[in-house]
């Protein structure tokens, strides 16, 4: 078992309702400002809990370094590669909260493009006592990109959807996003290092805010208790998507029909 495995860091917020009025702006709502002492929607929890680092602290990634609190696994490049939420309870705005996150899994596997990295680090968010929200959270760390290196095949995304709704996210939403997120990977706001570093071909958009947008497209239908996600290939900048929804099976399907994200909702 690797040492890191049960290492854990906490993180403490007062959740300002302001934070969560400036998503709701960016993420396209239409609404009244929330009112103070009120729940936020579910999975709003992504912009709080801020683990502020000097710059030196940080890697050439925007990241903090790896070998302070996630270990060096060796591979410099670091993507979202899907998660699982429950939710126990709704968070409350203006109380005080705090999430605990726990590295639980750290696995090691050989991918088409070379060796692969998977660690799992476990979020519980509490307030007033009361465990709100139980997030696994997936990353997955890989080898920078070689010129010789091949795409991977794409999959192709159903197209048998109950409801669907067409987005496309701009450099300015990206760039937002990763403010309000504290998230400062340079592959969703600094054009040439996603291209001439990660070895993509524009900025990628975030995979936790395609499921922002699938999370808020299912609790339309219910209050949720369940909520995982994956994503399966990156979606660009301006790029058009359809975010898809039969039964309580939901995906993104990008502009030349493959599958970019699935995930399945559980309602109370």
């Amino acid at each position: 078992m690797h040492p890191s495995i049960g290492k854990t860091q906490i993180l403490k917020d007062d959740v300002d309702p302001a934070r969560a009025e400036a998503l709701q702006v960016v993420l396209g709502l239409n609404g009244p400002p929330l009112p103070h002492d009120t729940f936020l929607p579910p999975f709003f929890h992504q912009v709080y809990f801020w683990h502020v680092l000097a710059e030196p602290d940080l890697g050439r990634d925007g990241h903090p370094h790896t070998g302070s609190f996630i270990p060096d696994l060796g591979l410099p490049q670091r993507m979202w590669a899907g998660g699982r939420l429950a939710f126990h309870a709704p968070l409350r705005t203006c109380m005080p909260a705090a999430k605990r996150t726990t590295i639980t899994a750290i696995r090691r596997r050989q991918g088409r493009s070379g060796p692969l990295a998977f660690v799992t680090l476990t979020h519980e968010i509490s307030q007033s006592g009361r465990l709100c929200v139980t997030e696994e959270q997936d990353l997955v760390y890989r080898p920078d990109p070689t010129p010789e290196q091949t795409a991977p095949a794409l999959s192709a995304a159903p197209g048998d959807e109950e409801e669907s709704r067409e987005m496309a996210f701009s450099s300015v939403t990206l760039f937002r996003y990763s403010a309000l997120t504290l998230n400062g990977h340079r592959i969703h706001y600094d054009r040439d290092y996603s291209r001439s570093v990660a070895g993509y071909p524009g900025l990628v958009v975030h995979g936790p805010l395609l499921a922002q947008h699938l999370i808020l497209m299912a609790e339309r239908h219910g209050p949720l208790v369940n909520f995982t996600f994956r994503a399966i290939a990156p979606l660009f900048e301006d790029e058009q998507a359809c975010f898809c929804r039969k039964g309580n099976h939901l995906w993104v399907r990008g502009s030349d029909g493959q599958l970019v994200m699935e995930a399945r909702a559980i309602w109370s």
